[in-house]
């Protein structure tokens, strides 16, 4: 059970890293930073790709978060579970 669970969370963080790198940029920005990206990316600047990248950071970290709780909990869990067996 417990390698079926380390191989699960290796496929999720190697499926999310690969996505992060292989999927067109995501547009999703305020007004503002849309524009200043724009007028940015019009003179031959890179700052908008490294805000989306930047959203794209922001949108996978609570989600990282919680996995790794959800983790410490179960982990914490299964060896309660072997103390109380023993």
């Amino acid at each position: 059970m417990k390698n079926r669970f380390i191989k699960f969370f290796a496929f999720i963080a190697l499926f999310f890293a690969v996505n992060m790198t292989t999927l067109p940029t995501a547009h999703a920005q305020c007004p503002m930073c849309k524009m200043s990206a724009e007028s940015n990316l019009n003179q031959g600047g890179s700052a908008g790709k490294g805000l989306n990248n930047g959203i794209l950071f922001m949108l996978t970290t609570p989600y990282i978060l919680i996995g790794i709780v959800g983790f410490v909990w179960w982990r914490n869990r299964k060896k309660e579970e072997e103390l109380e067996e023993a």
